[in-house]
């Protein structure tokens, strides 16, 4: 683990070997790495880089109406199961008249940008062997996941126009809170934004073009004013947006494998961050030690010739990935990780 190969990375700079992080949920996992509990979980993984978004220190569900559309066994022994709610939302109508800054308001700047300052120091204090970012999870899409879950939001995008001053109020919204990121001390920024689904765009690509990806430019435009280096994150498949997420200025992609890796190394590998990797938690969970050293092998083949490459395991490490498996990962991926 390295901070220090982790910003090389995110700035384009040679490394002596490839950066690495992952996102871990897997509590059998945990155990085996750390066995007695103690110890710092990222250094046992030997992560350079710390996956980090905060919105702010009051959620929407305590500011105005959201929708929560429960949640599936995920994590050990399905403690995070829940059913879920009934909507807030009457009625498409009802959705399209939403204006997020009526809705949850503006929390004041200046405590803001100190409360984003305070958090980022002390967790990367915490934290001295890794990059932790800054970020915004709810930045549009996902905002407006958020807000009105999936089929409220899906009604109510039929009528683009009117959908399109909805999302504008949570980009309003968001835009305040980049600025107060803007102000703090941090390198790197983590936009997260769920745009798509697994087979790529839910809505038609014009409509991002002209409503999503020219607000993402603006978000994006006040950190990079002041040098914070802007990562985009989306699950799903964005691919046929990597240009259109580049023009607005992404300076990274995060992403899970779905996304085309080989789309985004050949256009981008020699000039943006790249979080991401040929292997998958499936792979992970089914598959063989040879098939998992395939994955690997095949990803570092093209990691080498990528200056702000960081191997990950884009679509998690989840509860259900075998512990014998997820160790052999992590420990063939040490031996061979060098440039």
């Amino acid at each position: 683990m390295s901070y220090r190969i982790g910003l090389d990375t995110i700035f384009l700079r040679p490394t002596e070997r490839i950066a690495h992080t992952e996102y871990c949920s897997n509590d059998a996992l945990i155990r085996a790495l750390l066995p007695d509990g103690a110890g710092c979980l990222d250094d046992a993984l030997d992560l350079d880089f710390i996956w980090c978004t905060n919105d702010g220190p009051v959620p929407w569900s305590e500011r105005g109406r959201v929708t929560d559309m429960g949640h599936a066994e995920f994590l050990e022994n399905g403690r995070d199961k829940r059913p879920p709610k009934p909507s807030p939302f009457r009625d498409a109508e009802d959705v399209l008249a939403f204006d997020a800054v009526a809705e949850y308001g503006l929390p004041d700047f200046d405590s803001l940008a100190a409360y984003y300052e305070k958090s980022h120091r002390e967790f990367q204090a915490a934290r001295p062997n890794q990059v932790v970012t800054g970020g915004y999870y709810k930045t549009i899409v996902s905002g407006a996941i958020e807000a009105f879950g999936w089929d409220w939001l899906l009604t109510a995008a039929a009528d683009q126009e009117r959908f399109e001053k909805v999302l504008d109020s949570i980009f309003r919204l968001s835009l305040h809170h980049y600025e107060a990121w803007a102000r703090t001390s941090i390198e790197a920024f983590i936009c997260h934004d769920d745009m798509v689904w697994t087979e790529g765009p839910f809505m038609d690509p014009a409509f991002y073009r002209r409503a999503i990806f020219p607000r993402y430019a603006k978000l994006w435009k006040v950190l990079k004013e002041v040098g914070k280096k802007v990562l985009f994150c989306s699950d799903g498949n964005f691919t046929m947006f990597i240009d259109d997420l580049a023009d607005a200025g992404a300076d990274g992609f995060i992403f899970e494998p779905l996304t085309s890796l080989e789309r985004v190394v050949a256009c981008y590998g020699k000039t943006h961050f790249i979080a991401g990797s040929f292997v998958d938690c499936r792979t992970l969970t089914f598959g063989t030690h040879t098939e998992i050293q395939a994955e690997v092998d095949a990803t570092l083949r093209i990691a080498r010739e990528c200056p702000g490459f960081m191997f990950a395991v884009g679509n998690h490490i989840p509860s259900n990935v075998p512990v014998g498996n997820a160790l052999f990962y992590l420990s063939y991926l040490k031996q061979h990780w060098n440039r």
